[in-house]
């Protein structure tokens, strides 16, 4: 019995090691925090590793830790709400960032995709960034296939109705433009 168990946890821990960039990455997209983008890794870890034994059987190991970091993502965006209190950063502090243009894009693109409703902004990440197609989201999400096409138009209609409006530098500035 103990081999066994500890081939099943050496067959989780290579999985593991391999995908934890990609779902790191995943996470960070949707909530734009990379240490909240860790712990929801790390969730999404402990419920595959619950289930291990049966992914391992069945396959699919990294489409339900994708789906694991989903759900992490929004389960966490439920609770935060109710417990934390989103402050205004404080610009009187200076900012670690470089300049460069590259930068700026890449914190307009983030400020954007936070500024999009949950599940509209988890279909634009699994459809645009993790290059799923619609069925893929749609069962990643536990949704109809309609509803990943319309989340995914509203969101990609909302990005283009900011970017339209607004310059990078406006986007990625907190407090210099606000959007519904």
């Amino acid at each position: 019995m103990t081999g066994r168990r500890d081939r099943t946890d050496e067959g989780f821990t290579e999985f593991a090691v391999a995908a934890r960039g990609r779902l790191r990455r995943t996470a960070y997209l949707m909530c734009g925090d990379w240490d909240r983008a860790s712990d929801h890794v790390q969730e999404a870890l402990v419920r595959v590793y619950t289930n291990w034994p049966r992914l391992e059987r069945q396959g699919g190991e990294m489409a339900y830790a994708r789906r694991a970091v989903v759900s992490a993502f929004l389960d966490a965006s439920r609770r935060r709400s109710s417990r934390e209190r989103p402050v205004e950063a404080d610009v009187t502090l200076a900012s670690g960032e470089d300049v460069a243009a590259a930068v700026t894009d890449r914190a307009a693109l983030m400020a954007a995709l936070g500024r999009l409703p949950r599940r509209q902004r988890a279909c634009v990440v699994l459809r645009y960034f993790e290059d799923l197609d619609v069925r893929e989201t749609a069962a990643v999400l536990g949704c109809r296939e309609g509803t990943v096409k319309s989340q995914t138009a509203r969101g990609i209609a909302s990005l283009r109705d900011m970017f339209e409006s607004a310059s990078s530098d406006e986007l990625a500035i907190p407090g210099t433009r606000r959007y519904p």
